[in-house]
């Protein structure tokens, strides 16, 4: 991987840039202070991710990080900053991470290893799209349950894309797989989500944060909730000719409303 440092504190710089040297395989090519030199830099040269601080001269890193998001190829960004009142907006850029400052070695070195691993996925990823569009079909061989065939193609769909939401806890940015998310829940102004690894609070409401996962897995059942099709186990009858969903790994109940019935039976192929 290459990787630009945008820092305008020497110390700030040189240190995170030992720290990137001690603990990953990742080649930083230049290190730079200033919003714009850091676009010019990137017309002419590709990075795969880019260590970005807010507080930085002639352009800040919020700003550069909205030019970027705009690229046909873009990299990851990694905010480094003192301020943890920008991660939620961080969040809506859809940042890799979010290390605030002071650095903590341990919290660097584990950011540094899920970018790598990220970084990985996503080229294996892209090599496999490649050779699908040379007609080259995945092997669907894999996939070996109980499951109906139509909930079968729903989990190769999601293996085969490995698409990815970012999810905030507190000041982290969570990348998670979105085959990983159970449900979500509407509460108030905020939306719930549940997955594998836990709960998390998103800031956004309950259809915004289903425009970002993918339509063809993720089913809004209810006015309040947002199922994963391919995380069902069981589906109970309910009143009203309606439905209760019962989820792999967990206790929880989710409803399918009288209005989403119909479309679920054809989803369902019930």
């Amino acid at each position: 991987m290459r990787a630009l440092i945008v820092e305008d504190e020497i110390p700030a710089s040189e240190e995170l840039n030992y720290l990137i040297q001690e603990h990953s395989q990742i080649e930083v090519v230049d290190c730079l202070e200033d919003g714009l030199d850091v676009l010019k830099f990137l017309q002419e040269q590709e990075v795969d991710v880019i260590f970005l601080d807010i507080n930085i001269p002639s352009l800040d890193g919020m700003m550069l990080a909205h030019h970027i998001g705009k690229f046909a190829s873009k990299p990851y960004i990694v905010f480094t900053t003192a301020y943890k009142e920008h991660a939620a907006e961080a969040f809506e850029l859809e940042a890799f991470d979010y290390i605030l400052k002071p650095y903590d070695e341990k919290r660097i070195a584990a950011m540094l290893n899920k970018l790598e691993t990220a970084f990985k996925r996503d080229h294996e990823q892209e090599e496999r799209e490649r050779g699908n569009d040379d007609g080259h079909a995945h092997n669907a061989a894999q996939v070996n349950d109980e499951w109906s065939a139509s909930n079968r193609q729903v989990r190769e769909f999601n293996a085969q894309t490995g698409r990815r939401i970012n999810l905030l806890r507190n000041d982290n940015i969570i990348v998670t797989d979105t085959a990983d998310i159970y449900y979500a829940e509407a509460q108030e102004k905020v939306t719930k989500v549940y997955t594998k690894n836990g709960e998390f609070t998103m800031p956004v409401s309950i259809s915004d944060f289903h425009g970002r996962l993918p339509q063809e897995t993720f089913f809004r059942c209810h006015r309040s909730y947002i199922v994963n099709l391919s995380q069902i186990r069981e589906i109970v009858p309910w009143f009203n000719n309606t439905y209760l969903l019962r989820l792999r790994d967990l206790e929880a109940e989710v409803p399918v409303s009288r209005g989403k019935v119909k479309e679920f039976r054809q989803l369902m192929r019930i």
